[in-house]
């Protein structure tokens, strides 16, 4: 905006009669629009215009090496605990200070296993009989020293009694289960947590029919998370990728990279997968990064592996093939302003012509959630 409108002023005759300047920034913006042309004068159009600005720069800090750790996970959860550990210490080793996990890492993936691998995280901080898997990341993320996405866990809660039946009193206790992410900080703090919001229900004939909402609760809050001396990154998990408007609210707060441990099927995966990276990538002009389970075809559930990471350009920097291993890339502020300036989308967006999706009742928090 700032270069539009120093642009126009050069082409106009100087110098202009000495006024005093607004001191407030709405108002300079408005006094300066005036001055090119009245009708921009008017308060919704310079609302409209300042409210699609960059989020301030630099969006990312200081670089971060981010990890995905494509982990190959079967149904012993000690075993897939201990093995995440290992291979979290070596992408740290790596110089990765931001390491993801994928979805579902601590137990096989699908509606039968999540009640009997569902652990319970609440109240917050869990025992370690309630939540090992809870008290694993945060002993990796502070072992490693880096911040931990951590994948994902089913959760259980024990609900409020409900009524059942005509009578209301036919009344009991329902346990609900989450499909949860723990993002832990370096020193084995829990910083945030994300319920997954949209349920993985698909029917594709003859393919893959798929129905998490037959066990799963959803969440209801989008995640976004401060990484103390580098910024804020969004966690969403799967299915979560296909919905826009999350990525869309999360840049437009500042968020430098949207992070989804998923795990796409070998139906979805060549179809989408890499798809959705680049979508939301180009969308919003930030890093994306996609963390799958390795494939395993003795399971019950294929995930497609190719875990990556997109750049504000939407190009894909680095993906894996559909093997455990760990893929690496560093995230570089330089490069989100380098987009944004160049195609500035953020600073042309008209709000006059259509509604702000990052406008309006958005829940960033989730009062029953894990803290």
């Amino acid at each position: 905006m700032r270069h539009f409108v120093n642009k126009t002023l050069s082409l106009l005759p100087k110098p202009f009669p000495p006024r005093p300047h607004p001191t407030s920034s709405p108002l300079r913006l408005r006094y300066r629009l005036a001055r090119i042309n009245p009708v921009f004068a008017n308060p919704s159009f310079a609302r409209t215009m300042a409210t699609s600005s960059t989020p301030p720069s630099p969006v990312l800090k200081r670089p971060i090496k981010l990890a995905c750790v494509q982990l190959s996970s079967g149904a012993d959860k000690a075993a897939n605990l201990s093995h995440a550990r290992d291979k979290v210490l070596e992408a740290a080793r790596a110089g990765a200070n931001l390491v993801v996990l994928p979805e579902c890492f601590n137990s096989p993936y699908g509606c039968d296993y999540f009640p009997s691998y569902a652990e319970t995280l609440l109240p917050s901080p869990p025992t370690p009989e309630q939540s090992p898997s809870f008290h694993a990341l945060s002993s990796m993320a502070a072992e490693a020293g880096v911040f931990l996405v951590g994948g994902s866990i089913p959760e259980a809660e024990a609900g409020k009694e409900e009524e059942e039946g005509e009578g209301t009193e036919k009344k009991k206790k329902k346990t609900h289960y989450y499909n949860t992410s723990l993002i832990f900080g370096p020193d084995g703090a829990l910083l945030a947590s994300h319920r997954k919001v949209h349920l993985f229900d698909i029917d594709i004939p003859g393919r893959i029919t798929f129905r998490e909402s037959e066990v799963l609760t959803a969440g209801n809050k989008l995640t976004l998370v401060d990484l103390p001396g580098y910024g804020v990154v969004a966690v969403a998990i799967c299915y979560d990728v296909r919905f826009p408007e999350l990525a869309m609210i999360a840049a437009r707060r500042g968020a430098f990279a949207l992070v989804y441990p998923g795990a796409f099927n070998l139906t979805t995966g060549p179809l989408h997968w890499r798809l959705q990276g680049q979508a939301r990538a180009m969308d919003n002009q930030c890093y994306v990064a996609l963390c799958s389970p390795a494939r395993d075809m003795a399971a019950t559930y294929h995930a497609w592996g190719h875990s990556l990471v997109v750049d504000p350009m939407a190009q894909v920097v680095v993906e894996a093939d559909e093997a455990e291993t760990i893929v690496l890339w560093e995230l570089d502020g330089a490069k989100i302003d380098e987009t944004r300036r160049n195609i500035p989308v953020f600073e042309q967006r008209r709000f006059d012509v259509y509604p702000d999706v990052n406008e309006g009742r958005i829940r960033f928090d989730e009062p029953d959630g894990p803290k």
